[in-house]
C-alpha cells in the first residue's frame, strides 16, 4: 500500500531528516505550469536545509511516499485528479485513481510512513457559521490523531480562528507559536488570537516534539508560523475581500467542499492576485520552517 521514492527510504531507514508534502496545492492549487514549478521550488528548499522532501500522493494503487520528478508532473499536468482525505483512501487505492492528498490526507500518510514534520500553507478549521452547519474540516481531527509536527502559516481567515482554536483545544493539540506571541490568519501575521506556546528556535520545537512523542502522549501539534513581513498582506484589505467573497458565495448558494476553493478564487481576483503572491511566499517558508524543524527533531 505504501510506495516509498529510494531516497525517502533511504533517509528513514538511517534516522535522516525528512519533511511530508501535500499534493492538492499542486493540482488544485496552481495552474499548469506554476504549480509543478512550485513543487520543485518547495522541495528544492528542504533539500537545500538538509532534509529529504516526501510529497505526497495517491497514484496506481498506492499510497506514494516521495514523488519522482515524472510523478510530480504527471500530478501537475493532469485535470483528472481527485481530492485524497481520509474518507477517500480506499476508493482511490481500489479504483488506483489519481489522487492528491488533502492537510488531512498528508497527515494520515505521514503517520503511516513514520514521518514526523510535514509542511503545508494553512491548515483547515471550522468554518464561519460551523456551529450551525457543522462544516469542520477533517483536519482538525486528523492532527488530533496523527503524531506529526505540522507547520502551517495558521488557517486561513476565511474560517472562524477562534472556533478553530477551541476545537484545537478540546482536540489537546498543542499551538506552537514560531517567533510569535499571536496566531497567525494565513495572509497576514497576526489575528485577534494569542498562541498556547511561543518557541523561538526550531531546537525548541524539536525538544517539545520528543517531550511529547516520546512519552506516548497521542496526536499531533500545530507550529504556527507567520508569513514573512515582506509578503503580509494589510489586514484591513484582505478582510474586505474576504467579507466581499463571502457575499458572493452566499449569493450563489455556494456551500460544502466548493466554498473554499470559490472564495480562494474570488479572493485572488479582488486583489488582483496578491493573495496567491503572499500563498506563494508563505508555502516557502514554512517549508524552510519545517526543514529546521526535521534537522532539529533527528538525532
Amino acid at each position: 500500500m505504501l510506495e516509498f521514492k529510494a531516497d525517502v527510504l533511504d533517509a528513514l531507514n538511517n534516522n535522516q531528516p525528512v519533511v511530508a508534502l501535500e499534493s492538492t496545492i499542486i493540482s488544485h492549487g496552481l495552474p499548469y505550469p506554476e504549480n509543478l514549478t512550485l513543487a520543485r521550488e518547495v522541495e528544492a528548499i528542504i533539500r537545500e536545509a538538509g532534509a529529504t522532501p516526501a510529497t505526497i500522493a495517491m497514484m496506481n494503487g498506492a499510497i506514494k511516499i516521495g514523488l519522482t520528478d515524472a510523478e510530480l508532473t504527471t500530478l501537475a499536468e493532469s485535470d483528472d485528479v481527485q481530492k485524497a482525505s481520509k474518507r477517500d483512501f480506499a476508493y482511490l487505492l481500489a479504483s488506483k485513481k489519481l489522487g492528491a492528498t488533502t492537510v488531512a490526507g498528508t497527515l494520515l500518510a505521514a503517520s503511516m510512513a513514520g514521518i514526523r514534520v510535514f509542511a503545508t500553507g494553512g491548515l483547515g478549521g471550522v468554518h464561519r457559521g460551523g456551529e450551525t452547519t457543522l462544516d469542520i474540516s477533517r483536519d482538525l481531527e486528523e492532527l488530533a490523531l496523527q503524531p506529526v509536527a505540522v507547520v502551517s502559516a495558521g488557517v486561513k481567515s476565511i474560517l472562524d480562528i477562534g472556533k478553530t482554536l477551541e476545537y484545537l483545544e478540546t482536540k489537546g493539540v498543542e499551538v506552537l507559536g514560531y517567533q510569535t506571541d499571536f496566531f497567525p490568519a494565513f495572509y497576514t501575521r497576526t489575528s485577534p488570537y494569542k498562541v498556547d506556546y511561543r518557541l523561538d528556535t526550531a531546537a525548541d520545537i524539536a525538544a517539545l516534539m520528543h517531550a511529547k512523542f516520546d512519552s506516548g502522549i497521542d496526536g499531533g501539534l500545530l507550529v504556527a508560523n507567520p508569513i514573512p513581513d515582506a509578503h503580509a498582506m494589510d489586514e484591513t484589505l484582505i478582510n474586505a475581500a474576504i467579507d466581499q467573497a463571502l457575499k458572493d458565495a452566499a449569493a450563489k448558494q455556494i456551500t460544502g467542499k466548493r466554498i473554499t476553493p470559490f472564495l480562494l478564487d474570488a479572493i485572488k481576483t479582488i486583489t488582483d492576485g496578491k493573495s496567491l503572491a503572499a500563498n506563494l511566499a508563505l508555502m516557502k517558508h514554512n517549508a524552510q520552517v519545517a526543514a529546521e524543524i526535521a534537522v532539529a527533531y533527528t538525532p
